[in-house]
């Protein structure tokens, strides 16, 4: 799959590739990544990309031009390297919020442009022609679309096969099908004994059936304790057993 993210800041996402597992998606090329400078598509000496709001107003807006000029020379590149044509994604607070169920379809996709706004906003001209999705992080505002980009990328990479340790890692994360959508439950290491608290014993016997049971149980605790939006949706859909419902019965009163 191929990446192309607009940006003015291309250097925020070089980390990205640098570190961690997921690193190795972008260094095998299972996520081509491709940064494209929106300043090189500036206007005039300047090389000018942004301008103030008509109607007055604080801060400056990205105007349309010079991100359509760059959008047509990110697709030129698509086109001569083989690579599908890609939705145009704007990372906006107008947009709907990112899910694992998202980022599992964009995991299976073959890519898309990314757009990474700045300042006040993007010229609603550029929006309106070009912009296929939008995407939010939540309810909060950032500087830029960089950040949001680096999310929904990293999300991405590590759903591709041989870029974590173990292939069921994932699997068993928070929002995942096989835990219905429900947060995981927690985890413990060595030592045994730390600062007067102890591993739970079930963790300890070597009894799968009983160490995943007792897994399921704190997945759904958790998950009525601090989501419990996850929790009556998995409900609505028919997900959660009769033995999941005697579960939170009788949690209920620890909750």
């Amino acid at each position: 799959m191929r990446f192309d993210v607009i940006t003015l800041f291309p250097e925020l996402l070089a980390p990205l590739q640098q570190a961690g597992v997921n690193r190795r998606a972008f260094a095998n090329k299972t996520v081509d990544l491709g940064l494209w400078p929106l300043r090189d598509y500036g206007e005039g000496n300047y090389r000018r990309v942004d301008d103030r709001p008509f109607g007055g107003g604080p801060g400056m807006v990205l105007m349309a031009e010079p991100l359509a000029a760059c959008l047509r020379a990110v697709r030129r590149a698509r086109e001569d390297a083989g690579a599908e044509p890609a939705p145009v994604v704007l990372f906006s607070p107008a947009g709907k919020t990112l899910d694992q169920s998202d980022v599992a379809a964009w995991a299976a996709s073959s890519g898309a442009i990314l757009v990474c706004g700045r300042y006040e906003g993007v010229d609603q001209r550029f929006v309106d022609r070009h912009v296929d999705v939008q995407i939010s992080l939540g309810d909060f505002v950032l500087s830029g679309g960089e950040i949001a980009a680096m999310a929904l990328l990293d999300a991405v990479a590590r759903l591709q096969p041989g870029v974590l340790h173990d292939e069921r890692s994932h699997q068993q994360d928070s929002f995942a099908p096989a835990l219905d959508g429900l947060l995981d439950g927690p985890h413990y290491t060595r030592p045994e004994r730390w600062q007067e608290q102890d591993v739970p014993v079930v963790l300890l016997s070597g009894h799968h059936e009983r160490i995943a049971r007792w897994r399921r149980e704190q997945s759904l605790l958790a998950t009525a304790r601090s989501r419990p939006d996850l929790l009556a949706a998995a409900r609505a859909a028919g997900r959660l057993a009769p033995e999941d419902l005697h579960v939170l019965e009788q949690g209920a009163e620890k909750l």
